[in-house]
């Protein structure tokens, strides 16, 4: 009974449609007063349903100046193995890299690549188009929330977090195994994390030794936010206006950013972006940062309002929502994607 009712105020960790239905009301109401099932769309109008969900990663890298993101670049899933290779050397990547697919999210099929074996298999067994971008080596990596009205040249950030991908420190004696059942997050993921890291479960850490279960540093893959909202002041919004004004017609969403320092970051300098994700980013700062559910509920709201406002502006501006049946057969034929893809995540290991 104990584990029962710790398990219900742990709301963090309850399913995400859990979470979010009892504000589905207000969602809805936001339909009616527009008139409009897909009433965001026109939120960010260079991304693919607002950004919503289904946007195919490089339209937002080709949104973006080059010198903000990694080098990166696309494959289909049957490219010849040597033109990959050419666009390696191409691209100057090396190993170790990332690999993602083109339209996806929540760290599905997100892999870093070590070896040209890796590589390979991953290539064999993923039936989509994907991205292969060279790893970043900054200490840092950050989210920063950013909101800007279409009337407005500034804009808010309303949440920056230091996130931390899921990871274990070794002490020597441990294995891998009982360092993962010790760990809060690691505990509650066991049948994934055996299947991606098999090879190395019985495996006794070094003392110090940090051995990461993954590399995407996303609330559902167990990673750990830390909460930086004393780093935001005028610096910080200045960098997000100037990168937001450059994109042209990005007015809300969240960038994920690997950088050196968070005053490296503020100043301009040494960092990098890995995304941004529109409108269908969730304001995730509510997480693991003492927020309670009615507090992370009013934050919730309090962005959603602010979609609504910008959509409307822009629709008044003559950029139409989604016709209704456009959307649904977009969203139906985007979460049998998603489902396909997460059937291979687990094969792929």
């Amino acid at each position: 009974m104990k584990n029962i009712f710790k398990r219900i105020a742990n709301w963090e960790a309850w399913p995400f449609k859990l979470i979010y239905a009892p504000i589905t009301p207000v969602w809805l109401w936001y339909i009616l007063r527009s008139g409009y099932v897909w009433f965001f769309t026109p939120s960010n109008p260079k991304l693919t349903f607002g950004g919503m969900e289904g946007e195919p990663k490089k339209e937002m890298y080709d949104l973006l100046p080059k010198e903000l993101y990694p080098p990166t670049f696309n494959v289909l899933p049957k490219e010849d193995v040597a033109s990959i290779n050419e666009k390696l050397q191409q691209h100057k990547i090396v190993y170790p890299f990332i690999v993602k697919p083109e339209i996806g999210g929540q760290g599905i099929l997100f892999r870093k690549i070590d070896t040209e074996k890796e590589l390979l298999h991953y290539h064999s067994i993923m039936p989509f188009e994907y991205i292969v971008q060279q790893l970043v080596h900054y200490p840092v990596e950050v989210s920063v929330f950013y909101i800007r009205h279409p009337q407005q040249e500034k804009g808010i950030v309303t949440g920056f977090l230091h996130k931390i991908p899921l990871q274990v420190t070794g002490n020597g004696k441990d294995t891998l195994e009982q360092l993962i059942l010790e760990h809060p997050k690691g505990q509650k993921r066991t049948e994934e994390l055996y299947g991606k890291h098999k090879d190395k479960w019985n495996t006794v850490i070094p003392a110090g030794e940090r051995y990461m279960l993954s590399y995407a540093a996303n609330h559902n893959r167990g990673a750990n936010f830390v909460d930086l909202k004393e780093h935001i002041d005028e610096k910080l919004v200045s960098i997000f206006d100037n990168i937001s004004h450059s994109i042209n017609d990005f007015f809300y969403g969240r960038y994920d950013i690997m950088c050196a320092s968070v005053e490296d970051l503020k100043n301009g300098k040494n960092f990098t972006i890995l995304e941004y994700n529109g409108c269908g980013a969730e304001p995730n700062h509510f997480y693991d940062t003492g927020y309670t559910l009615p507090g992370a509920y009013k934050e919730i709201l309090k962005h959603w309002k602010a979609l609504y406002q910008i959509s409307k502006y822009n629709r008044q501006q003559g950029i139409q929502p989604w016709p209704m049946q456009k959307g649904r057969r977009f969203l139906k034929k985007t979460n049998e994607h998603i489902k396909e893809m997460k059937a291979i995540d687990e094969q792929i290991g």
